[in-house]
């Protein structure tokens, strides 16, 4: 990598700022729920149409339920095992429902821009594919990889595996989930499984013939107190029974009980252990006559940071300390897929995407000159890596 090129990088991004801000208003103002797969694929025609114009193929591997799991690329890019490429990801569904738009479009006021999922994280595919024109334009060589996934809110069961194959070829990832409120990039995120616990009693009259019943809804009790006594917050490890629903009416024993949980964990041995601990929860019956069973919704393996990861994040973070930026890595009790990435051994950061909060609410923003600020320091970043490995 010239010296001249990533000079020409910054100051082709330095003029890109507007365009910027126009393809933002136009992605956020696309309803784009996990669900609204026509939504989620409208976003991705309005990337490819901005990839297009710049010369950069888009190639499509098509989902009946979901979003299509978009990839483009740049450069010397390789398959198959050998770390090579340097991967930006992203994904283009929000956890809004259709209408939000209509109710919230896209406005910026005092230096924000709001809208559905300007944050988390049409703001971070924004800037992924600037990034991406830069390096097409002024250091085509570089090998890039962009990936653009669309059910990334309700646990990437679709799209996961495509993260995981491409992870393996990559020398660094970068996740464009949006920066912390602080400022702070992200370098260690928390795994969670999604779970639910569906369990089979018997109806009987509870008061003509009580003992020919079996009360689901009290082995469920029993249940709830066993999966909750698996939280141990020092370490890091909590369990939520955040959803219950069962019986047919007051004076019959309860024929069904359920109930959806979540696991947070901090590093995967904890997700096995756990998992193992909530499968002999499952299979033990405490009230006699009761069968239950376990169905798992969606899982996030956890980011842990690893000696190469911290080195990448130390690039970053002198990077931006070169653009006047003092930040540093966060741990955070959210999960991305980066825990994918970094799961195959991917040196993985995340958070990298513009400084914004208040995601997943009515308020949620991105602080607008950081759009290209991080677009500009990750772009560096990218030359820095490229050097080092060369």
């Amino acid at each position: 990598m010239h010296m001249h090129n990533s000079e020409a990088i910054a100051r082709w991004l330095d003029e890109q700022q507007d365009a910027m801000v126009r393809l933002l208003s136009e992605l956020v103002d696309i309803d784009s729920g996990s669900y609204d797969k026509a939504g989620v694929d409208a976003v991705g025609d309005r990337l490819t149409g901005f990839l297009s114009e710049h010369g950069i193929d888009v190639s499509v591997t098509p989902n009946a339920d979901f979003g299509d799991i978009l990839r483009a690329d740049v450069g010397d890019v390789r398959r198959g095992g050998e770390r090579h490429n340097i991967l930006l990801m992203g994904h283009r569904d929000t956890v809004f429902p259709k209408g939000e738009v209509s109710r919230r479009p896209f406005r910026i006021e005092n230096g924000r821009a709001y809208g559905p999922g300007v944050a988390d994280m049409k703001a971070g595919l924004v800037m992924n594919a600037f990034v991406l024109a830069a390096f097409k334009k002024f250091a085509p060589e570089t090998p890039l990889v962009m990936l653009m996934t669309g059910d990334e809110e309700i646990g990437s069961n679709t799209s996961r595996e495509a993260i995981m194959e491409e992870a393996r070829s990559a020398v660094a990832v970068f996740n464009a989930e949006p920066g912390r409120a602080s400022g702070n990039i992200v370098t260690s995120r928390k795994g969670m499984l999604y779970c639910r616990l569906d369990i089979t009693g018997k109806a009987a009259h509870s008061g003509v013939n009580f003992t020919e019943g079996v009360n689901a809804i009290a082995e469920l009790g029993h249940k709830i107190v066993a999966l909750h006594d698996l939280t141990r917050v020092e370490d890091g490890v909590t369990v939520n029974v955040g959803l219950v629903s069962g019986g047919q009416s007051v004076n019959t024993t309860a024929p069904h009980a359920s109930a959806e949980f979540e696991v947070r964990f901090v590093t995967n041995e904890q997700r096995d252990a756990v998992s193992a601990a909530i499968e002999a929860i499952t299979a033990q019956a405490t009230v006699p006559g009761t069968t239950s069973t376990l169905i798992g919704k969606s899982s996030f393996l956890a980011l842990v940071p690893t000696v190469e990861s911290e080195k990448l994040a130390s690039q970053y973070l002198g990077t931006a300390e070169d653009y006047g930026v003092a930040i540093k890595g966060e741990f955070t009790g959210g999960c991305a897929d980066s825990g994918f990435t970094a799961s195959v051994g991917a040196p993985t950061i995340c958070g990298v995407g513009p400084v914004g909060g208040k995601a997943h609410t009515t308020d949620e923003y991105i602080e607008l000159p950081t759009l290209l600020q991080r677009a500009q320091i990750l772009a560096s970043t990218i030359n820095k890596v490229v050097a080092a490995g060369r």
